[in-house]
C-alpha cells in the first residue's frame, strides 16, 4: 500500500490500451473525462499509460499499476474481435482462468434477438474467474472489476456509463480544490514570484500554464490544494504578485 493510501488520499490510475490510440487513427476522449470525473469525487488520478494490444505490455502494466494505487482503471480491448484482448491479459495478470461467465452470457442473450448472439459476440462474456460484473447500460456488455481494477469499454460513451455504474462502489478521499488566478503577463515575469509563494504555502501545488493570443503572452495560475483556508492564503498572494508585477 503506498503513503498515500496511509494518509487517506485515494489514488488511481487509467490505462488505456490500443494500437489504435498509438497510431493517431483514434483520438482519445476518456482521459480528461476520467480525470474530471475522479477529481469531482475525492480520487486523484496520478498516472496515464497508454499501451499496445500486446498481451504482455498489458499485464505489465496491470501489475505494475495495481500494485501501486488504489484503483486502476482501463479502457479498450473488451470487444467481440480477435484483437480484444484485454480480458485474457486481466486474467493472466492475476493468475485466474477465464472462461464465459454465465451472468454476462444471460445479458447478452436477453439483449441480442434470437439467433444473432454469434461466437464472436458470445467473446464479450468472457470474464476472468472471480471478477464482479460492470454494467453497461448502453450496449450491454458488461466490463468487470478484478481486485482493484475496472475494465472498461473504449468507447467514450459506454465507458462513461460504466464509470457512472462504478463511481457508488468506490471509496473517496478529500476533494481536490482549485482556483485560477489569470494573469496578463508571461510566465517569466512572475515565475520569480510564484517560487516564493509556492515555499511559504506548504500543502499547496501551484501550476503556471503560459498562453499566447495573436502574438500577446499570458499566464494562467492555478492554486490547488485539499484545504480551503490554505488554497484561500495561496491564491490571495498569488493575485497580489499579479497586481505587484503588473504595475
Amino acid at each position: 500500500m503506498s503513503a498515500d493510501q496511509n494518509q487517506g488520499i485515494v489514488t488511481a490510475a487509467f490505462l488505456v490500451i490500443g494500437d489504435e490510440i498509438l497510431s493517431g487513427r483514434t483520438k482519445d476522449k476518456n482521459i480528461g473525462y476520467l480525470a474530471e470525473y475522479l477529481t469531482a469525487i475525492g480520487i486523484d488520478l496520478s498516472e496515464v499509460r497508454v499501451v499496445p494490444d500486446v498481451e504482455e505490455r498489458i499485464v505489465e502494466a496491470v501489475r505494475e499499476l495495481s500494485d501501486r494505487y488504489t484503483y486502476v482503471f482501463t479502457s479498450g480491448g473488451i470487444g467481440p474481435t480477435h484483437d480484444d484482448i484485454t480480458a485474457d491479459s486481466m486474467a493472466k495478470a492475476f493468475g485466474v482462468p477465464i472462461d464465459h461467465d454465465p451472468r454476462a452470457v444471460e445479458i447478452l442473450s436477453n439483449f441480442y434477438p434470437e439467433g444473432q448472439l454469434t461466437e464472436a459476440r458470445l467473446r464479450m462474456a468472457r470474464i476472468p474467474q472471480g471478477a464482479d460484473l460492470i454494467e453497461n447500460s448502453v450496449s450491454k456488455a458488461p466490463g468487470f472489476r478484478i481486485r482493484n481494477v475496472h475494465v472498461m469499454a473504449g468507447v467514450p460513451s459506454i465507458m462513461q456509463a460504466m464509470l457512472d455504474a462504478v463511481a457508488p462502489t468506490l471509496k473517496t478521499g478529500q476533494r481536490m480544490l482549485s482556483e485560477a488566478v489569470d494573469a496578463d503577463l508571461p510566465e517569466s515575469r512572475i515565475a520569480a514570484s510564484l517560487r516564493e509563494i509556492q515555499d511559504a504555502h506548504p500543502g499547496v501545488m501551484i501550476g503556471s500554464y503560459p498562453r499566447s493570443v495573436d502574438g500577446r503572452f499570458s499566464t494562467q495560475i492555478v492554486v490547488r490544494s485539499r484545504d480551503e483556508a490554505l488554497l484561500q492564503q495561496a491564491a490571495d498572494a498569488v493575485r497580489a504578485a499579479v497586481a505587484a508585477t503588473s504595475r
